[in-house]
């Protein structure tokens, strides 16, 4: 996602003496976490976060976005590459109120500015300890992997990430508890690009389990005037290619392994618009297909702009709406 700012537990025993294990050895079992299925990205600390306590009467699941390695440098987790999360309260405030309201959170570690800490971190087990930092703060089964720009391509970074995610999750199934792990990935005219499926076959080769692999399927040219019609043609694409990637899996089985994420309004390409009745179209694509989730970029922006903006904002959807209209389609969505 582009229009945004990408930017204290103590640590388990065990975590402290993490070693990467060979690809070849037995994964650990999965443990299924209670499904994120109605899921969208929500900046709490930037872009105008909407208060909590409002959120909750549209929308009880989110992704919060994003966290970073430090600005300045180094390998410590923080939000939007500034605030460190040893020292939250903020988030852990909204965090503990949604889920009071029956709802859940992933985190997602990314996006498109700042520097993710699979390219600060030196290794796995630095990076591994990274993210648990962040699972540990806010009690976390789910967690997003949202990689994008440099990031995306970055042989060494991409294997550090996926050692570090097939080490959180044998640390998860020792523990007994479990770890959904979403990897969100750009998409073009066509599907997956080289660098996404390059990507999905070295998590493969690392041995990191991917439970959702997430398409962001927006920013890449579709035409307005067709927008779910040429939504639907990305994602057949994408699963015909996912299905290539994962013969382990059945057709169904490749639906239900695949989320969509959506942008609602305009997005950063002039030809795209997603209205509301196109996000209402698309509902039905990913209830008909079983996707894993439905999401988009962002709930931040789930209201009308006031004043001049320009194109395109981080806090409204630069249409005619009334606030969270997006958020009430992409709820009803139940897998």
């Amino acid at each position: 996602m582009r229009v945004r700012h990408r930017a204290w537990a103590a640590l388990a025993a065990c975590l402290l003496t993490l070693t990467v294990r060979p690809a070849s050895a037995s994964p650990a079992p999965r443990l299924a976490a209670a499904p994120l299925r109605a899921a969208p990205y929500f900046m709490p600390l930037d872009d105008h976060p909407q208060p909590i306590s409002e959120i909750t009467g549209n929308v009880r699941q989110l992704i919060l976005a994003f966290v970073l390695a430090p600005s300045g440098g180094g390998c410590t987790p923080t939000w939007d590459g500034t605030q460190p999360v040893s020292a939250d309260t903020t988030v852990k405030a909204d965090v503990d109120a949604l889920r009071a309201a029956g709802g859940d959170v992933a985190v997602s570690f990314g996006g498109y500015n700042g520097v993710e800490l699979g390219a600060a971190c030196p290794d796995a087990t630095s990076l591994a300890r990274a993210y648990q930092q962040v699972i540990d703060a806010y009690g976390l089964t789910h967690i997003d992997l949202d990689i994008e720009g440099d990031d995306l391509g970055d042989v060494a970074g991409e294997t550090r990430r996926f050692q570090a995610v097939r080490l959180l999750k044998q640390n998860a199934a020792a523990a007994g508890r479990a770890l959904d792990v979403s990897l969100t990935m750009p998409v073009t005219t066509v599907g997956l690009s080289d660098l996404d499926r390059a990507e999905i076959q070295r998590a493969k080769d690392d041995g990191a389990d991917i439970d959702t692999y997430a398409v962001m399927a927006f920013d890449y040219g579709g035409p307005a005037a067709t927008m779910a019609a040429d939504v639907e043609k990305v994602m057949e694409a994408a699963h015909a290619q996912l299905a290539v990637l994962r013969p382990d899996l059945s057709s169904d089985q490749v639906y239900a392994r695949t989320g969509l994420t959506l942008m609602n309004g305009h997005t950063d390409q002039p030809s795209e618009l997603f209205t509301t009745g196109t996000f209402t179209s698309l509902l039905g694509y990913a209830s008909a297909h079983h996707l894993a989730r439905l999401s988009f970029w962002s709930l931040n922006r789930d209201r009308a702009c006031t004043g001049n903006v320009g194109w395109v904002d981080g806090a409204c959807s630069s249409v005619d709406q009334q606030p969270y209209d997006f958020a009430r389609i992409v709820a009803r969505f139940t897998g």
